[in-house]
């Protein structure tokens, strides 16, 4: 019997309990995932001008392409300053299709109506990859952690903790779309704007903050990507070393044998 006094050795392959350090790297994994604060700000800031442009004069075509046009500005000084785009390229093509909306319909909700759709639809795909057990959240998160799909198989604490994140933002994207359908069905454009205005960064700081909390608790995540460059080197210095034991026999050969 194991004494109860002495601690137990953890399994092979387990592994180790989370430290301050990976607190620490968890919270700047999931900073960068998300765009941080400019990436954020990024991504208000065309809806934004759409709301102000349209409660002023209540042009939706005027709205639109200043939306539009601030979205693809964006891009380009991110360009310029040889920054990743791969936020601001996300945050134009929704503000693109937002206008073509607009301008296609004639009316300020058609501006909000394709991040609505997509909000829900986003929604219910965190909640459904939870409840069936391959969260999507492990799938998105998966790469910026370099372990990409090996929680499902290696690591259950983190297919646990993906699971439960995923859950919450399934929950809380699908809660914010039920107070905003409701307004786009019998509000006002200018109430529907600013409302959407006011709820796009909180439930995205609650989400995101969930996340962190569950991550952090879980296991560290298996570094795949080092494990598969360490299998190569290992692959390239046993053929190095059966090359040189080839040569090494064949110098020891005498003439003629």
């Amino acid at each position: 019997m194991t004494s109860l006094d002495k601690p137990t050795t953890p399994e092979p392959g387990t592994p180790p309990p989370p430290s301050e350090d990976q607190k620490a790297v968890t919270q700047a994994a999931l900073f960068d995932a998300f765009g941080g604060i400019r990436g954020t700000v990024e991504t208000m800031l065309p809806g934004l001008l759409f709301v102000m442009i349209y409660t002023i004069n209540k042009d939706v075509k005027l709205s639109a392409i200043a939306a539009g046009a601030v979205a693809v500005l964006l891009v380009i000084v991110r360009l310029l300053r040889k920054d990743t785009v791969k936020h601001a390229f996300s945050g134009v093509f929704g503000v693109g299709v937002g206008v073509a909306f607009a301008l296609f319909t004639g009316s300020a909700k058609g501006f909000y109506l394709p991040g609505m759709i997509y909000g829900v639809g986003l929604g219910a795909a965190f909640t459904i990859s939870a409840l069936v057990g391959f969260p999507l959240l492990g799938v998105i998160l998966g790469p910026v952690f370099k372990e990409n799909l090996s929680w499902r198989t290696r690591n259950p604490g983190r297919k646990k903790a993906y699971t439960k994140a995923s859950l919450a933002w399934g929950l809380i994207f699908l809660a914010k779309y039920a107070i905003l359908f409701p307004l786009y069905w019998w509000g006002d454009a200018t109430q529907l704007g600013w409302v959407l205005i006011a709820l796009k960064l909180p439930p995205m700081v609650l989400a995101v903050y969930f996340t962190w909390m569950f991550l952090a608790k879980a296991p560290p995540p298996i570094d795949v990507i080092a494990e598969w460059e360490a299998e190569e080197q290992a692959e390239k210095e046993a053929k190095a070393a059966a090359k040189a034991a080839k040569a090494a026999r064949a110098a020891t050969k005498e003439p003629g044998v």
